[in-house]
């Protein structure tokens, strides 16, 4: 890694340890951007409007908190990598399949998707406690909404 124009707040062992906490959250967010927009492209059948619209709430989630984060990622002096090919080599996400699917299909998708990404959200926020609790905060902002569209989502299909 090259030297850092930027001045830290954190010493190196925190800076390091929190960017690849960041680095790591980007790549599947970004991710969970370009899945939903797949998705929003390819759903069909009943309720397809519906879906079709959620699923753009769900992109616009990811893309705004991708800036965040990377901009986190900046502050602390790390060099955040959102590329095509970095996301293809880290995202943790679970993949999404090619062509149409159904809004039954679609709606399990998002929710194992959704729910991996939390699980994984969820130990970064664990693992941020000692190095960095400003991006801690950013994590749990990112987890609540995160879950809060999974709970949409689930709720599509849930039997009362």
């Amino acid at each position: 890694m090259s030297k850092s124009p930027i001045t830290s707040p954190l010493g190196d062992a925190d800076r390091e340890a929190t960017g690849a906490i960041l680095q790591a959250t980007l790549v599947d967010l970004v991710d969970l951007s370009l899945i939903a927009k797949q998705a929003h492209w390819n759903v069909v059948g009943p309720n397809f409007r519906s879906a079709h619209l959620q699923l753009d709430e769900l992109v616009t989630a990811a893309r705004n908190y991708v800036d965040d984060v990377a901009e986190r990622a900046n502050a602390i002096g790390i060099s955040p990598n959102g590329k095509a090919k970095t996301v293809v080599e880290s995202s943790g996400i679970p993949e999404y399949p090619d062509n149409w699917q159904s809004v039954e299909h679609t709606v399990a998708a998002i929710v194992s998707i959704l729910g991996e990404l939390i699980k994984r959200l969820r130990k970064r926020i664990d693992e941020t406690d000692k190095s960095d609790l400003v991006t801690q905060d950013l994590l749990i902002e990112i987890a609540q909404e995160l879950e809060k569209q999974h709970w949409m989502w689930q709720a599509q299909t849930a039997k009362a």
